[in-house]
């Protein structure tokens, strides 16, 4: 059964960024890319991707600066209300609105409910959205050894959640959850 999973890296403060969305501070850190909750084992069971306006800057900047291709052959959805340059020999889909939509997208795309994961790549808001209409189903994040004070923030939203695993990973404490919607104190009676 498809999942939808965020996967990312958050500072101890609950940070994804800082307030000038750099990530030097994740860059830096020690991990071990064959260990728990790796990338590799990770994107093996990805199909499709979607992220925020703001990640596909990010990347694509950094992109353009190093001069490295896109890195995805997924089926990536960008979700933006402004119109964004595609990366050449991407494939890219750009959509706004409802994330319900996109989500039927992904699943069409990667062979319906039965199919490989769909991955929320950025944007902690993004990813809220997605758990506002209950299509959000992990969060694999890991945590670094660092404290911003401000940023971009991890997930705003009041969320339960379950923990399914938690493990270090060289400087990070890498954890999976499964979201089990609103927090019970904000559910309705």
């Amino acid at each position: 059964m498809s999942r939808v999973v965020f996967y990312t890296a958050t500072t101890l403060d609950g940070f994804l960024a800082d307030p000038d969305d750099s990530l030097d501070w994740l860059m830096r850190q020690e991990q071990d890319h064959q260990g728990a909750l790796n990338y590799e084992e990770f994107i093996a069971g990805i199909g499709a991707l979607v992220m925020g306006s703001t990640t596909y800057e990010w990347v694509r900047d950094n992109l353009e600066r190093s001069g490295e291709a896109w890195p995805y052959e997924l089926p990536t959805w960008v979700m933006s209300s402004r119109d964004l340059p595609a990366v050449e020999g991407a494939d890219l889909r750009f959509a706004r609105g409802d994330v319900r939509a996109v989500h039927a997208a992904m699943l069409e795309a990667v062979g319906g409910p039965a199919g490989k994961d769909l991955w929320v790549v950025g944007g902690g808001d993004l990813a809220g959205q997605f758990a506002d209409a209950g299509l959000l189903d992990e969060v694999v994040v890991y945590v670094a050894p660092v404290v911003l004070g401000a940023g971009r923030p991890l997930l705003p939203r009041r969320l339960d959640l379950e923990l399914l695993e938690a493990t270090q990973n060289k400087a990070f404490v890498a954890a999976r959850y499964r979201v089990l919607g609103p927090l019970a104190e904000d559910r309705p009676a």
